[in-house]
């Protein structure tokens, strides 16, 4: 779209994508017109309700408040909440000076013009990796700043493969990775869990095996998405993965290697914690692609956006405010609380100084990309339900992995 964000209008097609519910709880950004927009009080909403008042987040989003020569009022909202709660301000001329969001949802908000560009609001992304920043771009624009970034790659356990006699430098692609589960089941260990549920989840995991064979989200059956699939339903058939990954989320998955008896794991930056209190020697190896190099794996991760504004002289001190945030001071501090790797090289090479475990982390992120990136936006969702009902399809054994796919790809047009 190509209308000033200041006029266009909240579409059909994000209020679906978001699944809005107007309810008389709408919440009071309190951000109407201001006598002098530099002065008084700010809002910003964000999607980390488990930190409170005392927190080094909340802290941050007050000296930043005080930078800028305002006060802040900050909420926090459950992720799966805060895009609608958006929408519905937005609808009643009342939305957030300040905006924290998911970065998939980006590009919902971005076409029902809640949103604000780079262009309108001066935000500099200059020093941001581009395939992290392309997660927030749609129609050329650019609609906010990442605050940081986590994506998936392998855990392993160094003890199983040392039994079954891997050499994890061996793990190299597809062919390699699959000889290890083989080397592994021979000696009676489990080879690999992961989440293949039948939700965005799902789609999330399956994505760096989607990409990895060259596959494209606009072809759901081509031959690259098919020998991804096939893949995964060949590691279920000799026994290499279990049959729990249909019901799998992230988190049971994970459980299951903590158990110790799996030697990989496809999981988050977000296990980090939970892998140093398992028992047990681990690493992390980017996901390998179909032939060889890391995969792109999907990005997860925040985008610090501003917001259309009744009140346009807002924006001035709202930059700040962002500015303030994603600012290489503060960056460090907000991504080791928040278990991010950052979106800058500069702090990427200030985490993995203060922390070498982060190294394959930060490889596995400047190899990701995000799932509405390509200019997908709204048409994500719509493709990502048919993804992961094929993939739930295709390992179940209701259908082939080639037939799964045609009906999405049918299903998705």
């Amino acid at each position: 779209m190509n209308r000033s964000s200041r006029n266009r209008r909240l579409t059909a097609t994000a209020l679906t994508a978001l699944a809005v519910t107007v309810t008389a709880t709408a919440c009071s950004s309190g951000s109407t017109d201001s006598k002098d927009a530099g002065s008084g009080t700010y809002t910003i909403w964000d999607p980390y309700p488990q930190f409170d008042q005392s927190s080094a987040w909340v802290k941050l989003l007050d000296q930043c408040g005080t930078k800028a020569g305002v006060k802040v009022k900050r909420t926090g909202f459950d992720t799966s909440d805060l895009g609608n709660k958006t929408l519905l301000a937005a609808q009643q001329g009342n939305s957030p000076d300040v905006l924290i969001v998911d970065n998939p949802v980006v590009s919902t908000l971005a076409e029902a013009g809640v949103l604000t560009t780079t262009d309108d609001n001066k935000l500099d992304t200059s020093k941001v990796d581009l395939n992290l920043l392309a997660a927030g771009q749609s129609g050329g624009k650019t609609y906010g700043t990442p605050i940081g970034a986590n994506t998936l790659a392998l855990y392993y356990n160094t003890d199983v493969l040392k039994e079954a006699g891997v050499d994890i430098a061996s793990v190299k692609d597809w062919t390699s990775l699959t000889a290890a589960l083989a080397k592994v089941k021979k000696v009676g260990k489990k080879g690999i869990t992961f989440s293949a549920i039948g939700t965005e989840e799902g789609s999330f995991q399956f994505l760096p095996w989607f990409w990895g064979a060259g596959a494209k989200l606009t072809a759901l059956d081509s031959a690259q998405a098919v020998s991804a699939l096939s893949l995964w339903k060949g590691w279920l058939k000799q026994g290499y993965a279990p049959n729990s990954v249909l019901n799998n989320t992230q988190t049971t998955s994970w459980q299951e290697f903590a158990t110790g008896d799996y030697a990989f794991s496809e999981n988050g930056t977000w296990q980090l914690a939970n892998a140093k209190k398992a028992g047990f020697d681990y690493g992390v190896l980017p996901i390998p692609g179909a032939t060889g190099g890391n995969a792109a794996a999907p990005t997860g991760g925040e985008f610090v956006t501003i917001p259309v504004q009744k009140d346009t002289a807002r924006y001035a001190t709202s930059q700040k405010v962002a500015t303030c945030l994603t600012s290489t001071a503060n960056l460090y501090t907000t991504d080791t609380t928040l278990s991010y790797v950052a979106p800058t090289g500069e702090v990427q090479d200030k985490q993995t100084a203060a922390n070498a475990e982060l190294k394959p982390w930060v490889a596995a992120v400047k190899a990701a990309k995000g799932r509405t990136s390509d200019d997908l936006g709204t048409k994500y969702p719509k493709i990502s339900e048919q993804m992961w009902k094929a993939v739930q399809s295709a390992l179940s054994g209701s259908t082939s992995p080639k037939d799964a796919l045609s009906a999405a790809q049918a299903a998705a047009k």
